[in-house]
């Protein structure tokens, strides 16, 4: 007689997120022999991950924290859980990790886990906005079976506001596979000028992510590098709040013309050996796949003194960590660099070493195999 797949359920945004965060985390649960479905809003990645035979059902998720799609996505996942009756259901992002708790509690699913990509509050967040997010935080997290968090200072924030217990909130990290982002990849041909100096970021153009910051920062860096060049990777969102165009870019008269967006792509192994500093001057992060990917590629970094950001990078160590929204103190940090090569190689293989005992993806995986095992049993 063969015995029925145990079925579990992860909740996203979108299909994007799936396959860029969480698709190796799913086709591992899937050598488990777990049946796999994916819940989140079909984009064109869509038919890409029900290819590798994880289902997908497609959910009327907004990224707006304050959105009339809500109660619908609610309802969806509420009809969707009660016919597929998961044995699990886990749930990430702020939206989808706030509707997917709630729906999967009142469907009377067993096991219901959420992972912690970074709260939506932090220090410097108004005090009534900060209020909402941790009362929403603590309701949701009544409806969990398990939480993890990509980052220990998640862990450390949901303990003091008593948004969940310490014995119910565990530290996940974030991993990436070292095979494909290994320091030896040969740069993809980019259209960048020979003997340009290149800068690299990857995130989604919005102001959150620090793209104003960079390019007033690169106003500063082009008088004294005149061959300066920034290479961006992100998909645009004209949905969000802070979205920005890229024609934003020729506001900055010194560095017009210097800038080159690539949009979403998922051949980043092949496009940060092309880069000589990767930066992330974000405002906000969880615990950012991007600065792992460039310390695995031994790539000198430059990020925001910011949770997340200061789990990825040792200041001084692996990379530079300077304060969030200063672009004075962003082009100070990127002109040290480039004066100081070997400063900058330096960091770059302290980096690769760092990702090669922290940041295995196989790490993350045998944290999830144990606690799915746990919970079922």
């Amino acid at each position: 007689m063969q015995t029925k797949k145990i079925k579990i359920c992860h909740i996203a945004n979108s299909s994007s997120a799936v396959k860029f965060l969480l698709l190796p985390q799913l086709q591992f649960l899937q050598s488990l022999g777990y049946e796999v479905w994916a819940a989140c809003k079909v984009d064109k990645y869509a038919d890409e991950i029900e290819n590798k035979g994880i289902k997908v059902k497609n959910i009327s998720f907004s990224r707006n924290i304050f959105s009339f799609w809500h109660p619908v996505a609610f309802l969806q996942l509420f009809f969707f859980f009660k016919k597929e009756k998961f044995d699990v259901v886990h749930t990430h992002n702020p939206v989808p990790g706030f509707l997917g708790q709630l729906a999967a509690k009142f469907t009377g699913m067993p096991v219901i886990i959420n992972t912690i990509h970074g709260f939506y509050f932090s220090g410097d967040t108004p005090s009534l906005k900060r209020k909402i997010f941790i009362f929403a935080e603590r309701l949701v997290a009544k409806c969990s079976t398990l939480i993890f968090s990509q980052n220990r200072e998640d862990v450390e924030t949901a303990i003091k506001e008593n948004i969940c217990s310490s014995e119910k909130i565990k530290y996940l990290g974030n991993g990436i596979n070292l095979e494909k982002f290994n320091s030896n990849n040969l740069p993809k041909d980019l259209g960048v000028p020979p003997g340009a100096k290149v800068i690299g970021i990857v995130a989604r153009l919005v102001e959150e992510k620090g793209y104003l910051d960079l390019f007033e920062a690169l106003e500063v860096v082009v008088e004294k590098f005149p061959d300066i060049f920034l290479l961006s990777v992100g998909p645009a969102e004209p949905n969000k709040k802070d979205g920005f165009d890229k024609s934003i870019v020729n506001k900055y008269n010194k560095i017009k013309g210097r800038v080159l967006f690539l949009g979403q792509r998922d051949d980043i192994d092949k496009i940060l050996p092309a880069i000589d500093i990767f930066v992330l001057p974000s405002h906000r992060e969880g615990f950012p796949r991007s600065l792992l990917e460039a310390s695995a590629m031994q790539k000198p970094i430059i990020a925001t003194n910011i949770r997340g950001c200061r789990e990825a990078v040792e200041d001084g160590k692996t990379g530079i960590l300077v304060p969030a929204k200063n672009p004075k103190e962003l082009a100070k940090a990127i002109i040290y660099l480039l004066e100081n090569p070997d400063v900058a190689d330096e960091l770059g293989m302290a980096a690769r070493q760092k990702a090669i005992k922290e940041f295995d993806e196989n790490l993350v995986f045998e944290k999830l195999k144990n606690a799915y095992a746990d919970k079922l049993n």
